[in-house]
């Protein structure tokens, strides 16, 4: 878990949520993971929470990535199916929530989460 020293100060516009959705698009297509992501406050442990968002998945956990944001929390969860594990590595997840937290510690939260979204679909893409 990487955790930041303070909350970003607003909620993601509508073309912020546009651009997301588009960056986990794009990840999908270029990687052939699953991309999903979360922003709020958990249900219990942020960790748990996290875990159980992924396994919602169902048979498409495997393959998927979960990244989960809680800025209330100041925390950042990114959770890894078995075969999206493959391809990316816990060094790999632990720079890019690094690179995301930098970005959130700044206020800048929807550029955190495309930086972040982008660099892990860079990295399954290299592993495959």
């Amino acid at each position: 878990m990487r955790t930041w020293p303070r909350a970003p100060r607003r909620a993601l516009t509508t073309a912020q949520v546009d651009d997301l959705r588009r960056a986990v698009q794009r990840a999908e297509r270029r990687s052939g993971l699953r991309f999903g992501v979360f922003l709020g406050e958990p249900v219990g442990a942020r960790r748990h929470f996290a875990e159980r968002l992924h396994a919602a998945l169902g048979a498409e956990s495997a393959d998927a990535v979960v990244v989960f944001v809680d800025p209330a929390g100041h925390a950042l969860e990114i959770v890894t199916g078995a075969n999206a594990r493959r391809r990316l590595s816990d060094g790999a997840c632990r720079l890019t929530a690094l690179s995301m937290a930098t970005a959130f510690s700044a206020g800048d939260l929807i550029g955190g989460l495309l930086y972040g979204i982008t660099a892990l679909a860079d990295q399954a893409t290299l592993h495959h």
